[in-house]
């Protein structure tokens, strides 16, 4: 196979507004700040750009607080989020993600906008000799009738079965953040639920930023869930490896009751995946067993499953329940610690 070497250009962007100028003034051009997929895009020649812009010099402090609202820097560096004392006392569901992805070395160079931005880890999507509708549209979905174990049970079309890999991504979808971009045309505030794509008919296109859109923050509401939290990843093995599901559960509780919980799945679909009907049926409801199973039931009832991976179903019915009893006592996270009934 002959391998042509990817020649690109390289600058370095000391604002905003000059690395949106420089990416809109060169065609097939990327950002870059920790590249920890970009560059593996690249190696994989899966991703070909005539020039690659660095915006790392753009970062200032890693979170800030406005207004009561809280936002971290995209160009802060995952560890440099999950250790900052405003979201460790604030936003521990956020932290606690954080450091459930990747390893420490990756984090410590992972940008939180590029977390956003990672591509799906499907095992076709990275084979360049075999089609992939997401790589190549129009080519096929190698995965549906392929080896698709870690792969989606929501959300999927006939063009494509990928799942989006980020932890991160599952708690901000709990927490309802808002994406914060700056392009050619100006600034734009995303809510959360609307930055990321199901497939449908164009599974090439993983989010809704415009073209030389640039990522600068990610804007937290007030309301952490500092209380009842937990994130819970099921995988392989205990280190490095992605979620074959995982839960971020917020929850408010009062007088043993649910005035309000949230619920988003991770590992599932294409994007973090949660069911305002389910979350609206806990409502008013006492935290039990019980309910957090009927919850379950309301959020996998739309779930397929392919050919190896239709056990995921009834492990995220098990992994809701488990992490609903888990947020009544954040304290149950500890290791060896049981969720109480």
């Amino acid at each position: 196979m002959e391998v042509i070497m990817n020649d690109f250009d390289f600058y370095k962007s000391e604002s905003i507004a000059d690395a949106v100028e420089k990416i809109s003034n060169h065609t097939d051009s990327r950002f870059i700040a920790g590249g920890t997929n970009l560059i593996d895009l690249l190696k994989y020649n899966l991703l070909r750009v005539s020039s690659l812009v660095d915006v790392n010099s753009i970062k200032n402090q890693s979170v800030t607080e406005k207004d009561g609202l809280v936002l971290l820097n995209a160009f802060a560096t995952n560890a440099e989020t999950a250790y900052h004392p405003i979201i460790e006392q604030r936003y521990p569901l956020l932290s606690k993600a954080i450091l459930a992805g990747a390893s420490a070395q990756i984090r410590n160079m992972a940008t939180n906008g590029g977390n956003l931005l990672q591509r799906t880890r499907c095992y076709y999507f990275y084979d360049a000799n075999t089609p992939c509708n997401k790589r190549e549209p129009g080519s096929g979905c190698s995965a549906i009738n392929g080896y698709n174990r870690n792969l989606a049970i929501l959300g999927t079309s006939e063009h494509c079965i990928a799942i989006f890999p980020s932890d991160m991504c599952v708690a901000l979808s709990a927490l309802n953040a808002t994406v914060c971009v700056t392009g050619s045309e100006g600034e734009r505030r995303i809510p959360f639920s609307a930055f990321h794509r199901l497939p449908d008919d164009t599974p090439e296109l993983d989010n809704n930023l415009l073209p030389n859109e640039l990522i600068t923050s990610i804007e937290l509401p007030a309301k952490g869930f500092e209380k009842n939290y937990s994130y819970l990843k099921l995988r392989d093995r205990n280190s490095y490896a992605f979620a074959l599901v995982s839960v971020a559960t917020a929850m408010e509780l009062e007088n043993d009751t649910i005035k309000e919980i949230r619920i988003a799945l991770g590992g599932v679909a294409s994007k973090p995946w949660r069911v305002q009907e389910a979350e609206d049926f806990l409502q008013e409801k006492a935290p039990t067993r019980e309910n957090f199973s009927l919850a379950a039931e309301i959020i996998l009832q739309d779930a397929k499953g392919f050919e190896f991976n239709t056990f995921k179903i009834e492990l995220a019915k098990r992994a809701i329940i488990r992490n609903c009893l888990m947020a009544l006592n954040p304290s149950s996270q500890l290791p060896g610690a049981q969720p109480s009934a």
